[in-house]
């Protein structure tokens, strides 16, 4: 049974009953097996390749049943490949009924390593080798696609890889299109390395029983299940551990506070890679029974999902999805029409801060509230939300999970001074069954946690700034650790500060994030030069694409200063140049707007709030000082307002 949280006191209620008694599964794979069980016929994944008109109605089907008899035949066929508990499966693949195969096999018969397609080959590179990976999972040759292109050209860089298991989307295409794509194939470049099989995945996986692990393995809690890379910069990748018993806690807390059930359908459009897709989404919605309908290989991105979202909802009859702010904003200007939306009941929001303009208009428009939450992968995927059945608070990530403290402290150094009172910002710190053991890398568990001297064990540092208000609502209000925030992907600004530094002109750099109305943040980074030196921002743009590692950390502008700013101490103060591009982005927005006359932008820091941007607007004559209000806070992305 599950339970919906209105209250903090709900929280507390759900608490009564000790954890130990909830009968939680001990791993990620019984989770699907208990499922399996109860619910056999129960849709579990629905899977379409386009979204284009009519196409998201062709669809392929799993029930649970079919689900837990891949996911097994898939940890066999890793078993077989000579895969144990401790090597990693590392996967670099679309949102595909296999990338669930392979997420929850690989975690039964060794530890699964997701890694972003998007990411630079050499990062590839450098996080499979932090894994010291074995086997790798990857798509076929594809015409749309240059993935197989990349792998084939880095793959003798990893000297622990011993196969590649290729899955084939040509197998979801019919006809003369799936032989025209096999035949293309053919021309695609080998792997350079005689050592490294190359294998079909789904041939090879057929070839494995469905009804039984071959490894007779018993999967404890305590045993890894996965590494999610996290935030690093570049040298050694971080690798955050995830266990069985923290997958399977986070996942089930998070489907116990929304009510969860059997027989609903949630909607995935955010990528497999990500722990919010994989947990929050994938083992919470198989741990209840609730089918994944996976929308397009490419999730939110793929052709026609966005233009048709309200139809897919309609056709699927979906209850619940979860995006980010700029996938909410771009619904908005797609009409409803005649699709018919009643059976929804839950919208999630997370990775960046919700407007509360934007929030008030989808609801407007959909009758449904979006639930803004909150959670990191240190923190294996979620701790937070607001609640379903009380009061939603915009701007804020809502109340902490059952079972999970979660409290804002004054830290000095790292150390633990206090925690805070009500309202009064200080570093948010986490401690309960999902908080992860740590990194791989022992080297990048320095300051990641705090002890508080009570005796029940040590917090997660977050990084994050934070308060909580009287009613034990959270609210965000700032990144300590100043990661820059792009399309709900965390990128650490030595990313992008640390290959600027081995330009032979640049004395400082500095990257912030850019408020962007489609990405949440966009990178930007400011440099200072040595004496006598000279570069121009071409010049260094040219410098950052061929040495950032990854391509959406590309700063979209580098700034030349004679200085940059600094602290008494003599650390760079970004918080200046935050707010710099705060007043840049506003006011540019803000002078687009029609019927404004003249604006001007004060960014300051504010101990509650972090950031607060004071817009003054001259409307010209005749205007209507109310909807350039509302206008504004569509085009600015304002989290909260306070209109004087």
């Amino acid at each position: 049974m599950s339970q919906a949280v209105a209250t903090l006191a709900d929280v507390e209620a759900i608490e009564s009953i000790p954890l130990k008694e909830r009968n939680l599964a001990p791993n990620t794979y019984e989770v699907v097996q208990r499922t399996a069980e109860a619910h056999p016929d129960l849709p579990a994944i629905i899977f379409f390749l386009q979204a284009t008109e009519e196409n998201y109605k062709k669809n392929v089907i799993y029930n649970f049943k079919d689900l837990f008899g891949k996911i097994t035949q898939t940890a066999n066929m890793f078993h077989g490949l000579g895969v144990g508990p401790n090597d990693a499966v590392t996967y670099l693949l679309p949102n595909l009924p296999q990338t669930y195969f392979t997420q929850f096999g690989a975690g039964a018969a060794g530890i699964a390593n997701p890694v972003n397609p998007l990411l630079e080959p050499h990062v590839w590179v450098e996080i499979m080798n932090a894994a010291q990976t074995k086997v790798l999972v990857t798509i076929a040759p594809l015409p749309t696609s240059d993935l197989w292109d990349k792998v084939a050209s880095i793959a003798h860089q990893v000297p622990t890889l011993e196969t590649i298991l290729q899955v084939d989307i040509s197998n979801y295409l019919g006809g003369i299109r799936k032989l025209l794509v096999k035949l293309l194939g053919l021309r695609a470049p080998k792997v350079q390395s005689s050592k490294i099989k190359v294998l079909d995945f789904d041939k090879t996986m057929a070839q494995y029983p469905a009804n039984r692990l071959m490894s007779s393995r018993q999967i404890k809690p305590d045993d890894i299940a996965a590494y999610f890379h996290t935030g690093g910069t570049t040298g050694t990748p971080k690798l955050a551990l995830h266990t069985h018993g923290n997958e399977v806690f986070d996942a089930w807390v998070a489907g116990y506070v929304i009510g969860g059930e059997a027989g609903k359908m949630a909607y995935l459009g955010l990528p497999l890679f990500h722990n919010f897709g994989a947990i929050a989404i994938g083992i919470s919605a198989f741990m209840n029974g609730t089918g994944i309908v996976i929308g397009t290989p490419q999730g939110f991105r793929g052709e026609g999902v966005v233009e048709n979202f309200w139809k897919i909802l309609d056709y699927y009859k979906i209850n619940l999805f979860g995006a980010v702010p700029t996938l909410y904003k771009a619904l908005l200007n797609v009409p409803i029409g005649d699709a018919d939306i009643s059976h929804l009941e839950l919208a999630n929001s997370g990775a960046a801060p919700l407007p509360v303009e934007l929030a008030r208009q989808f609801t407007e428009l959909t009758g449904v509230n979006i639930l803004e939450g909150y959670g990191l992968t240190e923190a294996t995927c979620a701790c937070t939300l607001n609640p379903l059945e009380g009061t939603p608070k915009i701007g804020s990530v809502g109340y902490r999970f059952p079972y999970q403290e979660m409290k804002t402290a004054v830290l000095q150094n790292g150390e633990f001074v206090r925690f805070c009172e009500p309202d009064e910002v200080g570093t948010v710190i986490v401690r309960g069954p999902n908080v992860f053991p740590g990194y791989k890398d022992d080297f990048h568990n320095q300051g990641a946690f705090v002890e508080t001297g009570d005796g029940k064990g040590k917090w997660l540092n977050t990084g994050d700034m934070g308060r909580q208000d009287p009613d034990g609502y959270f609210w965000l209000t700032g990144r300590k650790k100043e990661l820059i925030i792009r399309g709900g992907h965390n990128m650490d600004p030595q990313l992008i500060e640390e290959p600027l530094h081995t330009h032979p002109a640049v004395a400082l750099a500095a990257a912030v994030g850019r408020p962007d109305a489609r990405v949440g943040e966009m990178p930007v980074a400011y440099v200072e030069l040595k004496p006598g030196q000279t570069a121009t921002e071409e010049e260094l743009l040219e410098f950052a694409k061929q040495n950032i590692g990854e391509r959406a950390a590309v700063p979209k502008r580098i700034y030349v200063l004679d200085e940059i700013p600094l602290t008494a101490v003599g650390k760079i103060f970004k918080p200046a140049l935050t707010r710099s591009q705060v007043k840049d982005v506003y006011e540019a927005e803000v002078n687009q707007i029609e019927g404004v006359k003249s604006v001007e932008v004060i960014a300051e820091g504010d101990k509650r709030l972090g950031t607060i941007a004071t817009v003054n607007v001259t409307p010209t004559e005749g205007v209507e000082i109310d909807k350039l209000r509302t206008e504004i806070g569509l085009r600015l992305n304002l989290v909260s307002t306070r209109w004087c």
